[in-house]
Order: C-alpha cells, then structure tokens, then sequence
C-alpha cells in the first residue's frame, strides 16, 4: 500500500511536468502548537519543474492547491510549496 506522501507526489508528477519532487513531513514540528491535529499532517513539497517555474509564483502555488484541493480539505493542515 502506498504511503500518503508517495500518492501526492504521483498525483503531482501525473498532473503537472515535473523534473523532481521532494516531500517532507514536518508535522513532528507543530505538535505544541494550540491548534495541533494529529489526524492532519505539515508538509513541505520541493518540486523542481520548468512549466511551473515559467509561472508566477502565485500561478504555480495555486496549481499545486487546486491539484491538492481534496487532500487539504481532509488530511493536510498545512503546504509549504517551494518551485525550482
């Protein structure tokens, strides 16, 4: 059974032209936080990709969000994005 982190980054690589993605889990960072919720994770997505990098960054952010809409609404707290 695939991991949560490998299915985002299949349903990225499927969806946007990409040259590499990199997913970390920084969930373990936010646990003394007040609004901590163990059932939804942080994640950091590094991707390296010219089609998004031609966009703004705005452009390329909401992509990335709009590609990933379910999965903020249910099991993502929080996306750092970072376009290379």
């Amino acid at each position: 059974m695939k991991s949560f982190i490998e299915t985002i980054k299949e349903k990225i690589a499927n969806n946007i032209q990409v040259n590499n993605i990199e997913i970390i889990d920084n969930t373990h960072l936010h646990k003394r936080h007040k609004s901590f919720n163990k059932s939804k994770i942080h994640l950091k997505i590094i991707i390296k990709s010219e089609s998004l990098k031609s966009l703004s960054k705005i452009e390329s952010h909401k992509k990335i969000i709009d590609l990933l809409k379910e999965e903020i609404e249910t099991k993502i707290h929080s996306l750092e994005i970072k376009i290379n």
